[in-house]
């Protein structure tokens, strides 16, 4: 029985990154084997096991074979017999499959280490394509390792989403892929490589066609409402970690996308004809709730935002309201951000002042330092009591000194 250190442990290593997860590969051995040396196994579709004392996943060397479409159609060959190599071959990229001895040997049989050091994600043999996460996954590890997908990968990822492949994806994975690549330093290549292989249109409909499609005519005439879209999730990058404020500005122009194309470069009203756009991506993707009311905001009242300096003080408060902001002021903090990033997502406006942002906060502010039980304790009841909040609310933020110039 042979253990080997393999997959992203080997990866991150070499690369000098941190390695937070172990997983190991065991040639020659037998489930009972493991069994009786005290492991405890987990997997229901082929055999993995947890080390019994650092419960790190020792998996059975195994092959694999497609049955059936969709990544779930595989069935498993897990035997003694499986060398190493047969099971480094099952995996989705070069860089992915290699291993590590027990002695330190770097065991590369399919080249990873040559790909790592020139920055390619390329795949391991033809049966890449019977997994059709792979393509999510490639696109992922290009988010974030910033490297080049070899032609003949991106050839291959094309076939499978003109195979039909991409739309057997279960919509849960969709968003776990989704949300990873928006955790990672350059999730805008996700985009790229999905859109370059088709698979953008398959999963992300909403997005894609934003390509194409011009935007207003004061901002460069090269610059769609894709890229825009792509610049703007590129200024959310910098703004904030945060995955579903990356997200909110992914989405925020897919009513644009709506907009008869006899009434190009305006998109007059297409906050409110993004919204249900949003609300059904969401749905489809089963995103969290949190994710869905911070991006249905930005999507509805990012262009009230950047008015801010020219609202009057009733509309900044009912704004507030709307969004629960008293109540909910990390939303509202992410919001402002998701605005200010595509305020910034043009051509040099990446460090364009917003000071919409820092206004809009101090309303909120004065806003919440208004409270009701003062009003209370003056004998005022139920709707006597808001409207009175209100005023004051409406006061307070009359009482704000607005910034300028205005960053529109």
């Amino acid at each position: 029985m042979e253990t080997y250190l393999v997959g992203g442990a080997v990866r991150d290593e070499l690369l000098g990154r941190p390695v937070t997860d172990r997983d190991y590969v065991v040639v020659g051995a037998t489930p009972q084997e493991m069994l009786r040396l005290g492991f405890r196994q987990v997997g229901a579709d082929f055999p993995v096991f947890l080390h019994p004392r650092t419960h790190c996943e020792y998996a059975l060397a195994r092959t694999e074979r497609k049955v059936a479409p969709g990544y779930r159609g595989f069935v498993v060959h897990a035997e003694p017999t499986v060398r190493l190599e047969e099971d480094l071959a099952r995996r989705d990229l070069t860089i992915n499959a290699m291993a590590r001895a027990a002695d330190g040997t770097l065991i590369d049989p399919y080249g990873g280490l040559a790909d790592l050091r020139s920055g390619i994600l390329r795949h391991v043999s033809p049966a890449f394509r019977e997994d059709p996460v792979r393509i999510l996954r490639v696109a992922r590890f290009a988010a974030r390792f910033g490297f080049q997908v070899a032609p003949p990968t991106m050839q291959l990822m094309r076939e499978m989403v003109e195979a039909g492949e991409a739309a057997h994806l279960v919509a849960e994975r969709v968003f776990v892929e989704l949300e990873r690549a928006l955790c990672e330093p350059h999730p805008e290549l996700f985009l790229d490589v999905l859109r370059q292989t088709g698979a953008l249109r398959v999963q992300f409909p909403e997005i894609d066609r934003l390509f194409g499609i011009p935007q207003v005519a004061r901002y460069h005439p090269e610059i769609d409402t894709g890229v825009h879209t792509r610049m703007t999730l590129m200024a959310a990058c910098a703004l904030s970690p945060e995955p579903r404020v990356r997200f909110a500005a992914l989405v925020h122009d897919l009513g644009k996308g709506q907009t008869p194309p006899d009434q190009w470069p305006s998109h007059r009203a297409h906050e409110m004809r993004g919204v249900p756009l949003v609300a059904a991506l969401c749905d489809r993707l089963r995103a969290p709730a949190e994710w869905r009311a911070l991006a249905l905001a930005v999507t509805r009242y990012h262009l009230t935002v950047h008015r801010a300096m020219e609202l009057k003080p009733l509309t900044i408060v009912r704004l507030i309201e709307a969004l629960d902001a008293i109540r909910r002021p990390r939303r509202w903090q992410e919001f402002l951000l998701a605005c200010m990033a595509d305020a910034r997502g043009r051509l040099g406006c990446d460090q364009t002042p917003y000071p919409q942002a820092d206004f809009l906060q101090a309303a909120q502010a004065a806003c919440a330092a208004v409270s009701g039980a003062a009003f209370a304790k003056r004998g005022l009841q139920g709707r006597a009591i808001a409207r009175r909040v209100r005023q004051a609310r409406v006061m307070a933020v009359a009482a704000l000194a607005r910034p300028g110039p205005v960053g529109r």
